[in-house]
């Protein structure tokens, strides 16, 4: 009996791109080579520069293999007609050599000379794949970093009596997580951020330690240092140091430093038990 094929992955967005050249044998050689390409979608072709203009301002294409020198307006003007937010990743195809720096200034991702062999073109269009793949990862971050912005802008609905969080917001590899506050270990200040240890793993969010302090529910959270926050809850021991200072032991093991100044929270919280 055949063991059926490991199931595949979500398959790879291919990437609209775009030809523009006055010239139709040379727009017919760059289909060819694109063709053999699984990865690219050609979704126009245009022969001049106003065209390739309005060519990218309707299609929106990802990437272009565009011609320096057309008549009436050349490559360069075309991507200016386009505007700079329209404008894909370009890799320009040209027959002379003295538009290079030109193409270089304007970010071009490659600057093909004809004529050229296949590997020649192959590493251009790389070249250019990774360019695009590059611009939709950062578009992505920016999209996120401005939604958890507007998450932490947003008024919450109206806190209990106490005013504390019951869910943090944070960004963590380019994702939002909603973390309870029961989850969280503990938390440690690093520089401008916070760190959050949460079973194993840490995150860290952009916020002051005395702001975080006063979201944090004081009969779940006890600040032990200036730079520390536990979980009451994960609270194992307190064992001895040194010149009457003690440490603060976790199930898990970690030890961390109880400061002297936070001595009286930590003995407010043994009478309870008590």
């Amino acid at each position: 009996m055949k063991a059926n094929p490991p199931a595949s992955g979500p398959a790879t967005p291919r990437i609209r791109t775009i030809i523009v050249d006055d010239e139709p044998a040379a727009r017919r050689g760059v289909r060819l080579l694109l063709e053999r390409d699984g990865g690219v979608d050609i979704v126009g072709e245009a022969g001049g520069g106003a065209e390739a203009a309005e060519l990218i301002a309707r299609e929106r294409p990802e990437l272009a293999f565009l011609d320096v020198q057309m008549p009436g307006c050349d490559g360069f003007q075309a991507l200016v007609r386009a505007g700079v937010g329209q404008a894909p990743a370009v890799i320009f195809v040209t027959a002379y050599d003295e538009h290079a720096l030109r193409a270089f200034e304007v970010n071009a991702v490659d600057y093909l000379l004809k004529p050229y062999d296949d590997l020649r073109f192959a590493a251009a269009l790389q070249r250019g794949k990774d360019e695009v793949r590059r611009r939709q990862t950062d578009t992505v971050n920016s999209r996120l970093h401005q939604l958890l912005d507007y998450l932490q802008q947003v008024p919450p609905p109206a806190p209990p009596p106490e005013n504390t969080a019951d869910r943090i917001l944070l960004k963590s590899s380019g994702e939002i997580f909603f973390l309870k506050a029961e989850e969280i270990d503990w938390i440690e200040a690093e520089g401008d951020y916070m760190k959050f240890h949460v079973n194993g793993r840490t995150h860290l969010m952009r916020e002051t330690m005395a702001r975080l302090e006063a979201r944090l529910d004081p009969k779940h959270f006890i600040r032990i240092h200036r730079s520390t926050i536990v979980n009451i809850d994960r609270l194992r021991k307190l064992s001895p140091s040194f010149a009457g200072e003690y440490a603060v032991i976790l199930h898990d093991g970690t030890k961390l430093k109880l400061s002297r100044g936070y001595h009286e929270r930590i003995a407010a919280l043994l009478k309870q038990a008590l």
